[in-house]
């Protein structure tokens, strides 16, 4: 008997902490994607140039290698703040050509419907469903680095239709990361709310710019 309510209030405390994390990681990531929002803003109301495909890189990876050493500090929020205004700084010249367009407008617009529609989405499956999705872990991680090197290739060799083969992969590659780490969260193979918030601002980030180059080229843009 003893055992049994141990056992139960252990279930229930881990229930209590996935919960926490759950609601702190949708909290962060709403102020991180507003904050990337305004900082995006800010860079097409300034007319920013765009830093390069280098700058950009170091800046990200450096950023996020901060982030994971403070992760477990109130000094790593400030750190997510960096990588995200970061991130929407790089968005913003990208923003600016596409608006620059004649249907321009409308492709943005899409692209963010299209993007907010597959997160909550499949997000609200994972959290409904509470369906165990890290089965898809090693290939999602494979099929990310797959994606990131053609992705590469194509820039430097000027390939474009290899680069609009690494956006349609980048869609499903995120779609399946946003699935994979929300499950992650609901099962308890993420308790830092920090690293989770980052994970799907980055899944949402690629999601968004992968859709955005698709729907310019359907566009005929």
């Amino acid at each position: 008997m003893i055992d049994r309510i141990v056992t139960g209030s252990r279930g229930q405390a881990s229930v209590l902490a996935t919960n926490k994390v759950i609601r702190n990681t949708y909290v962060l990531l709403s102020l991180t994607l507003a904050f990337s929002a305004l900082t995006a803003g800010m860079s097409m109301a300034l007319g920013l140039p765009h830093p390069g495909l280098i700058l950009t890189l170091v800046g990200y990876f450096g950023l996020l290698f901060l982030v994971t050493k403070l992760r477990n500090s109130s000094a790593g929020i400030l750190a997510v703040f960096a990588l995200t205004g970061f991130m929407g700084y790089t968005l913003g010249p990208i923003l600016s050509a596409y608006l620059a367009l004649p249907n321009g407008s409308q492709i943005v617009m899409q692209a963010m419907g299209g993007t907010a529609a597959i997160f909550l989405g499949l997000s609200g499956y994972a959290l409904t469903s509470r369906k165990d999705f890290s089965f898809m872990g090693g290939f999602l991680m494979v099929g990310i680095l797959v994606a990131f090197l053609a992705g590469l290739a194509a820039v430097f060799f000027q390939m474009p239709a290899l680069s609009l083969a690494v956006s349609a992969m980048f869609v499903l590659l995120m779609s399946g990361f946003i699935l994979w780490e929300t499950s992650n969260i609901i099962h308890g193979g993420e308790t830092n709310y920090i690293m989770a918030t980052v994970s799907l601002y980055v899944s949402i980030y690629n999601l968004f710019t992968s859709l955005l180059h698709l729907l310019g080229v359907f566009n005929n843009e």
